[in-house]
């Protein structure tokens, strides 16, 4: 089943890129500007006499949708923004190593320079293997890379560059047991696969809603374990930073702001419920594995690993000009989809979400062939 109709992708476009920006269904969008509207009816009352509640129901949705505390999750506007208020606040020294992995988000790892810069620490970044194995091999060998010295991982739930899934939960687990702090990149996870905050076990989580979710772009949320909250500062000190201040006061109130994309959060999330998105899910990872397989068979090409993705999968191509292919792809067949490169070799990544289709995948293959031949 296609959900076209009811996202607003404009027509003729072949959207396989929901993983860089996402896109929101048209009621979730219809609650979005409906919040907007109240806003500007009145400022005031909006702002400060009904700020409070209405931000408490909407950040106590999305804890329980992450299995988390209401008091243990704040709304961000994207998960780059809560892990710079995370990393920079953590107290890391000269000498201390922050172990990583090289399919990080660029953004996070020039966050990861930025903290390395002003404490002295080193990076550490563990080259993750490829052909994916197993989660097993991958925590195992991950790990050869701790020492004495490692005082934090941070590390993607779902690769950026790569769309693999690693197993935070088990890196959190062993992480703990050697007192090693996890933050763990989670801008790709909610929406895109079923996620339990509580068992996973990260110290700071932070996670895009804007993304696979299908929230309004501007939302996300940051999770900080109560251990550490006090050690986390916002990058904005407003009227929040005040003596006594808890964490929720000090990340909520960054002064004059647009609330409505975190207010629209539980009718992303209702919109997903109410269509059996495990279904979706389902569905599309399957899309996406057809047209790995299908790709990998044409040219010959090892895959990143069999099934260690969701709905997002990143493909081998053959060695090709990968700004070129990409600009064809969109100027001469309107399809929109990123092509790069990653360790030498060249990868597109593929989102299929409910609006797309079989066929529009196969349209995709034979722009492939048309432009690579």
């Amino acid at each position: 089943m296609s959900f076209r109709d009811e996202f607003l992708i404009r027509e003729g476009v072949i959207f396989l890129n929901h993983g860089s920006f996402g896109a929101c269904p048209k009621p979730v969008f219809a609650e979005y500007q409906a919040w907007q509207q109240e806003l500007e009816r009145q400022p005031v009352e909006f702002l400060l006499r009904r700020r409070g509640e209405l931000m408490t129901n909407a950040r106590q949705s999305i804890a329980e949708y992450l299995n988390v505390p209401g008091d243990e999750v704040v709304f961000v506007t994207n998960a780059t923004y809560g892990l710079s208020a995370a990393l920079r606040s953590l107290p890391l020294s000269a000498g201390d190593q922050i172990l990583t992995t090289n399919h990080e988000y660029g953004a996070v790892e020039r966050l990861m320079e930025t903290a390395a810069k002003a404490t002295g620490a080193e990076i550490v970044k563990h080259p993750a293997r490829l052909p994916y194995e197993s989660d097993e091999a991958f925590v195992e060998d991950f790990f050869t890379s701790a020492t004495a010295r490692s005082k934090v991982i941070v590390m993607s739930h779902i690769t950026s560059p790569t769309a693999l899934i690693f197993p935070v939960r088990e890196i959190c687990q062993r992480a703990r047991e050697m007192g090693i702090l996890t933050v763990i990149d989670g801008a790709h996870a909610p929406g895109q696969i079923p996620l339990d905050l509580a068992d996973i076990g990260a110290d700071i989580y932070s996670g895009n809603c804007h993304k696979w979710l299908c929230a309004p772009k501007g939302s996300a949320f940051l999770h900080v374990q109560p251990e550490l909250q006090e050690t986390v500062d916002p990058l904005v000190i407003s009227h929040g930073c005040r003596a006594g201040a808890d964490f929720i006061e000090r990340h909520e109130w960054l002064g004059t702001k647009d609330i409505a994309a975190y207010l629209s959060v539980p009718s992303a999330i209702d919109y997903q419920r109410q269509r059996n998105w495990q279904s979706v899910r389902r569905e599309t990872h399957q899309l996406a594995a057809d047209l790995q397989a299908q790709l990998c068979d044409r040219y010959d090409l090892q895959r990143l690993s069999s099934n260690q993705f969701a709905q997002m999968a990143a493909i081998p191509l053959p060695d090709c000009d990968v700004g070129a292919v990409k600009d064809q792809l969109y100027e001469a067949y309107r399809i929109e989809v990123p092509v790069g490169r990653f360790e030498g070799g060249c990868v597109m990544r593929v989102s299929v979400q409910a609006y797309n289709t079989r066929e529009e995948l196969q349209t995709l293959v034979k722009a492939l062939e048309e432009i690579l031949n």
